[in-house]
């Protein structure tokens, strides 16, 4: 057991100076360092957190590969969350991999000083690693769900400000880029997005794919309901103001039903803690003097 808890220990300190060595000692270059030179701005590019994350990130998962199929859906898991960056995948397994391995060791090493069992010793190194696999991909769970209610609730003033622009004489493109603007303080999720569908239809992109592409990236189902709304009406010809009002509405009325939905829900859930906190408190309140008196009693 001490050979093995030497080893490990071992591994974690190699590990940790290849990686410290990979991020700042390891040798430029000579093409970067040319390019570097001739534009500084890729210095400092170079230099960003997001490419130092990926940087160390690389050779951990190079040992550890990950097949296309898993690394699709977790590109589109973190695209969800709003990472929507093409190293955010590599970053997030580099981060997995090691709680996998830093948390079983961290737990073996204490579980050795305090001298416990054989049994203990694995069981709570296989619950370690069973922890860092799980955390990374609850915690990304987490903010996929955050950011889709955001994006959700948005979506209601959203459209309330596009039938205002629409009807004033803009067109959808103008409008999608003025409600954008309105919503940047108060919804900041809408508001990025709809940026990127105005920056995609400037770069050439077509207005269809545009919006595709932000049903892509939120993966909420109202989202994709409008998108297909704008879609059918420019292809069509239809009133785009009069369409998105009919949608604006039925979204309001769903928007009400989903609070009712939450607020029936909150009085089945706080059942729970009444059941389990209050009443048993009220119980001892009422009972306590009763069963000091019978003991009392019993006693004399």
């Amino acid at each position: 057991m001490m050979i093995f808890i030497v080893l490990l220990t071992f591994s974690c300190i190699a590990l940790g100076v290849m990686s410290l060595y990979w991020l700042v000692a390891r040798p430029t270059s000579v093409v970067n360092a040319q390019l570097e030179s001739a534009d500084p701005s890729l210095a400092l590019l170079e230099n960003n957190p997001l490419t130092t994350m990926t940087r160390a990130a690389e050779p951990i998962n190079r040992i550890v590969p990950i097949s296309a199929v898993e690394a699709a859906k977790l590109q589109k898991q973190l695209l969800h969350a709003g990472y929507p960056s093409p190293d955010a995948a590599m970053a997030f397994r580099a981060i997995q991999l090691l709680l996998i391995v830093a948390l079983p060791s961290v737990v073996m090493t204490i579980c050795f000083i305090l001298e416990g069992s054989l049994n203990t010793f694995l069981l709570l190194g296989v619950l370690a690693a069973a922890i860092g696999f799980y955390v990374p991909r609850l915690v990304l769970r987490s903010k996929i769900t955050n950011r889709q209610q955001r994006i959700t609730w948005g979506l209601a003033d959203a459209l309330d400000l596009m039938v205002i622009a629409v009807e004033a004489g803009l067109g959808l493109n103008a409008a999608l880029n003025r409600v954008g603007e309105e919503l940047k303080d108060v919804h900041p999720d809408m508001h990025h997005e709809f940026d990127l569908v105005n920056l995609e239809i400037r770069l050439g992109r077509s207005r269809e794919e545009a919006l595709r592409n932000l049903t892509e990236r939120t993966g909420v189902d109202d989202i994709r309901s409008f998108v297909a709304l704008l879609i059918q009406a420019d292809r069509f010809g239809s009133s785009i103001g009069k369409a998105v009002r009919v949608f604006a509405d039925s979204l309001r009325t769903k928007r009400r039903q989903r609070a009712e939905q939450a607020s029936a829900k909150a009085a089945l859930k706080l059942l729970i803690p009444l059941t389990v906190f209050l009443f048993p408190v009220i119980i001892a309140m009422i009972l306590a003097p009763s069963a000091l008196n019978l003991f009392d009693l019993f006693s004399k």
